[in-house]
């Protein structure tokens, strides 16, 4: 049987831009909370958006941006953690057409600038500087470098005193609060032709790749894109209004916005804001103290929230599901997330930017063993197909090639990059994900590893994962990256990156060895071990397998 699936067609997919949804949704629960952003200092209240003030603060901003002039088309960059401003900023820019930029908060001047630059962006809204980044000096840099670039907009400090809000110092720079004063220069009836006249069909996104290697480029996203992806993973979730989702991944990357705002959004329920970056604690305190029903994270983000040694004291009895996405899932914590946080609906999602994001998601009442041994089915209206990477012909079923995704999720192409585009997606409209993969007979796929993450050693191919996989059985290992390194006799040898449970006994390469001995192959044993505390990471969660590398090479001398 050919490696290739159809995901189902009985829903049809959302014919109306984001704007126009989230009108109808407003319409319907006007009243249910949509955003909870947790206390912005200790003791605070909470700020909270019904679903008619969110709609109407939204529309504030869309008429305030009109009256600067921003058209249908023009790019409007956030460059900011995850704030209740982020938000309403997608939503605005939506309702005008205008090109929402997502900027990695990780930026430095170099980066932001190539940004800017590659996507022709018109304004910045930019977060006050924290310890971390001095955000308002860099836009200002950016802002005299680049000519494409014409205004700044200064989000609100939120009340926090550790973060320092920009003021103005030129005619180009502006607050929120003086940005939302012009709203009252454009009528609502402005506002309501504009929304009319956009398609689903028009670019409203440009997510940047994480750029693990080389220059990122920019993903440009349809409202059809986003919106349908973020609503058919909701749908496969269960959601309704009663909903309460607990998003602590960044509102930059595909997982904060479409997995998080634009599911929870569309079907009506609230989205729960716990911090402007990832805490263990908050998020666990977030489900607490605001009842969530659904938690998100990469396997990093539970691992840590496993590992608080007061965890047992969170009530995490409302949680019934969540999503488990941006890397590959160790069975042990999945198997901890459904058993110890209640999360016994917990899907893993795939995918990437490219493909907006998710192309395949296990299912409630999937076995335990499809949950947590594959990233599940082909996503309703999409297809899967596994092809051999240098022939480009379909494999059958349990075959290892190149993952590919097609149908209405994949992106229009790079930002003006047409070369990149074709690099990527086919003649047949294939989008090839880079991602070695196999089709089991029941059409559930089982990721690999990259390609370029596969290693060859003494001609033998070895697939990261698996050994990963069985070294997280180990009693003293609480995560591990295996990578491979150069070997003069077999081209590469493997390396196993590791770091220890608290108060767990030393590991080297012997005891490692030892355990593996009998239960691997012997080309799969790891020849080097090393214990780390932490693994060099994009903010979206991935591993910088390259950059581990990199510093293995040098470590070692090779």
């Amino acid at each position: 049987m050919r490696a290739y699936t159809a995901g189902d067609t009985d829903v049809p997919l959302l014919d109306e831009t984001i704007g126009q949804n989230f009108e109808r949704i407003v319409a319907g629960f006007p009243f249910h909370d949509a955003l909870i952003e947790a206390a912005p200092v200790p003791g605070a209240d909470a700020r909270r958006w019904s679903y008619t003030k969110l709609n109407d603060d939204v529309d504030r901003l869309a008429r305030a941006l009109l009256a600067r002039g921003v058209t249908a088309g023009e790019r409007i960059g956030i460059w900011s953690p995850n704030c209740a401003e982020w938000t309403i900023l997608q939503y605005a820019t939506a309702k005008i057409g205008a090109i929402l930029v997502n900027v990695n908060p990780a930026y430095r001047s170099h980066e932001l600038e190539f940004v800017v630059r590659q996507s022709g962006m018109r304004m910045l809204v930019a977060a006050p500087s924290d310890r971390a980044s001095d955000y308002t000096g860099m836009a200002r840099q950016a802002l005299a470098e680049c000519p494409e670039l014409k205004e700044l907009v200064f989000l609100p400090d939120g009340g926090q005193p550790q973060l320092q809000a920009g003021d103005p110092e030129t005619d180009a720079e502006m607050t929120y609060a003086e940005l939302l004063k012009r709203a009252d220069d454009v009528g609502h009836s402005v506002l309501k032709a504009r929304l009319a006249g956009l398609d689903p069909d028009d670019p409203i996104n440009l997510q940047y790749t994480s750029g693990t290697t080389g220059f990122p480029k920019g993903a440009t996203l349809t409202h059809r894109n986003i919106l349908n992806n973020g609503y058919s993973i909701g749908e496969l979730l269960g959601y309704t209004e009663h909903d309460r989702v607990v998003v602590p991944v960044p509102f930059y990357h595909c997982f904060g916005m479409v997995i998080g705002n634009l599911n929870a959004l569309s079907h009506g329920a609230a989205t729960i804001i716990p911090g402007r970056s990832f805490t263990p604690a908050a998020a666990l305190e977030a489900v607490q103290d605001f009842g969530g029903t659904s938690l998100y994270g990469v396997p990093t983000m539970f691992i840590a929230e496993l590992a608080l040694p007061d965890f047992a004291s969170y009530d995490l009895s409302t949680l019934r599901t969540g999503v488990m996405a941006g890397s590959l899932c160790p069975i042990e914590v999945m198997n901890r997330v459904i058993t110890e946080m209640n999360m016994k609906d917990v899907a893993i999602c795939y995918g990437m930017t490219e493909t907006s994001p998710v192309s395949t998601m296990t299912r409630v009442g999937d076995t335990m063993q499809q949950r947590t041994e594959t990233v599940g089915r082909t996503m309703p209206q999409l297809e899967s197909q596994v092809v051999d990477p240098v022939t480009g012909s379909v494999l059958e079923r349990g075959e290892i090639g190149e993952l590919c995704t097609r149908g209405y999720a994949v992106m229009k192409g790079y930002w003006n990059q047409p070369d990149k585009t074709a690099e990527a997606i086919d003649a047949d409209g294939w989008m090839h994900t880079g991602d070695l993969a196999r089709m089991d007979a029941a059409g559930y796929v089982v990721i690999e590893g990259r390609i370029k993450d596969m290693v060859i050693r003494g001609g033998e191919n070895i697939y990261p994962r698996e050994i990963e996989e069985f070294l997280y059985t180990h009693p003293s290992i609480q995560d591990v990256q295996v990578i491979g390194v150069p070997d003069a006799k077999y081209g590469e040898e493997l390396m196993a990156c590791v770091i220890l449970k608290p108060g767990a006994e030393p590991l080297d390469a012997p005891a490692v060895a030892e355990f593996c001995r009998g239960r691997l192959a012997h080309y799969k044993i790891p020849r080097y071990v090393e214990v780390r505390d932490s693994f060099p990471m994009t903010v979206s969660g991935k591993i910088r397998k390259v950059e581990m590398r990199h510093e293995a090479v040098a470590r070692l001398g090779l």
